[in-house]
């Protein structure tokens, strides 16, 4: 399935955020998970650890990233990127909602703060069939 229309994005959500997943296995994808991520105004991130190299897009409004402890303020058009195995915090500190693009390769997990790490299915889950 080499091309996913809007319409057919799998929507997850997590601590306030929508994540609408295009690419993945599920989707035809063997190496690389690609989804939006709609941050709504004032959402606080939840601060985590990577273990893949994630890249980082903003699309819409201005987000603050904190990487292994480093501010970021960016706005649309630009890029973060954080390599694996560094801490990354996402905030919206503003009025308006804020949309990035992320990609990463499949097999993502991020270590929360308290150890519990999550396996998001937007970056995951079985080969299409």
């Amino acid at each position: 399935m080499p091309a996913i229309r809007s319409d057919e994005a799998t929507v997850h959500e997590l601590h306030g955020v929508r994540f609408a997943s295009y690419a993945r296995p599920a989707t035809g994808s063997r190496e690389l998970a690609a989804w939006r991520g709609e941050i709504p105004a004032r959402t606080p991130g939840q601060a985590h650890t990577i273990t893949r190299e994630e890249i980082l897009h903003v699309l819409e409004g201005a987000l603050r990233f904190t990487l292994d402890g480093e501010i970021h303020d960016l706005g649309v058009g630009d890029v973060l990127v954080a390599n694996a195995g560094s801490t990354l915090r996402v905030d919206n500190l503003s009025d308006a909602r804020a949309c990035i693009w992320t990609t990463t390769s499949v097999g993502l997990e991020a270590v929360m703060a308290d150890g519990t790490r999550i396996r998001p299915p937007w970056a995951n889950g079985p080969a299409a069939s």
